[in-house]
């Protein structure tokens, strides 16, 4: 306490005046008036000295309370003060270290994501890569032209896939970061849908899927059509995959006063009942192995959805095949 400049000052004033009022009282009125002002100026200093030191523990005890939250200890200091300010200042310290733990396991977890993340990242790079290194291999052997030209468009589609990773990842990366700032505008499902199918419909001919669409000409919802058209695409690339050849993939919208929503039925075999919850997880592929995608297409398309206000889920249809749900409130 007595390490306080300001406590030594006021320690210091206070002997003088004492001196200086005893020696007062010793002048105008005697000894006895001049020990009555010692003893009083005694008397005040201790009980001065004992309610300061008294409070400087409180003072200690809350600095304590700040350095376990400092060094990550799991143990508080959660004692009651008195009213006053040391009370008031008491409960902000432990509002402030609360909200610090819980920031610190926030992290913890963040860390523990990016880890698996990076790990899920890696692994889902490693594969490509190494089929690109063993055609390379085949290809040194110099094959037959037609074989060295079936190599060369093997390793085309690899290299497409991987730049597909990486692009996705990327968007993934910028969403989670925030600097992504989606535009709000009036969008038209039906040009919605039409942006979205575009660059599927060669796909969609070879394998010889058929879409069917139903969507009223006025049927509209708010937000980023770019964005959009990217989300509605993956929904639409993994539906196809799902339909496999011949299939069929259903296009409808519900427009109502209070939501606009956009349902795509395929007419593939669906989902276990134990994998629904984690379709729109990253890099969860399924148990359908033969699937050609990273695991990425979803949780993107859930991403930018959500970003935007609306929702995103899955189930699988009474009648068989999944169905996606996109569903935007007309009163964001």
């Amino acid at each position: 306490m007595l390490r306080n400049r300001e406590i030594r000052q006021f320690a210091g004033l206070f002997l003088v005046i004492t001196m200086m009022a005893a020696a007062a009282g010793i002048f105008l009125a005697g000894p006895a008036a001049g020990a009555l002002i010692l003893i009083l100026a005694a008397c005040y200093g201790a009980a001065f000295f004992r309610f300061t030191r008294k409070r400087y523990r409180r003072i200690a005890r809350m600095s304590e309370q700040i350095d376990l939250v400092l060094h990550d200890q799991d143990r508080l200091y959660a004692a009651e003060e008195e009213e006053g300010e040391l009370s008031v200042l008491q409960s902000e310290i432990g509002k402030m270290t609360l909200r610090i733990r819980e920031q610190n396991r926030a992290l913890q977890k963040e860390k523990e994501h990016l880890a698996d993340s990076l790990a899920d990242i890696a692994h889902q790079l490693r594969t490509p890569l190494t089929s690109v290194n063993l055609i390379l291999s085949l290809l040194e052997g110099n094959p037959e032209e037609d074989r060295r030209r079936e190599l060369f468009m093997e390793l085309e589609d690899l290299l497409v896939r991987v730049d597909g990773l990486i692009t996705s990842l990327l968007k993934l990366s910028r969403l989670d970061a925030g600097i992504i700032v989606f535009q709000k505008e009036p969008v038209e499902v039906k040009e919605l849908i039409d942006a979205a199918l575009r660059p599927l419909r060669i796909p969609m001919d070879l394998h010889d899927v058929t879409v069917r669409t139903e969507i009223p000409d006025d049927a509209c919802m708010e937000g980023d059509p770019d964005w959009l058209a990217q989300a509605v695409q993956n929904i639409l690339k993994n539906c196809m995959e799902s339909a496999g050849d011949h299939g069929a993939v259903e296009i409808t919208c519900e427009d109502t006063p209070l939501f606009t929503g956009i349902r795509i039925r395929d007419s593939g075999p669906g989902f276990e009942e134990d994998e629904l919850h984690r379709l729109f997880e990253r890099f969860y592929r399924g148990k359908d192995t033969k699937t050609s995608g990273f695991g990425i297409g979803l949780a993107l398309s859930k991403s930018i959805i959500t970003g935007q206000g609306g929702t995103v889920s899955a189930r699988n249809h009474p009648e068989g095949g999944a169905v996606f749900l996109i569903r935007f409130s007309k009163f964001q």
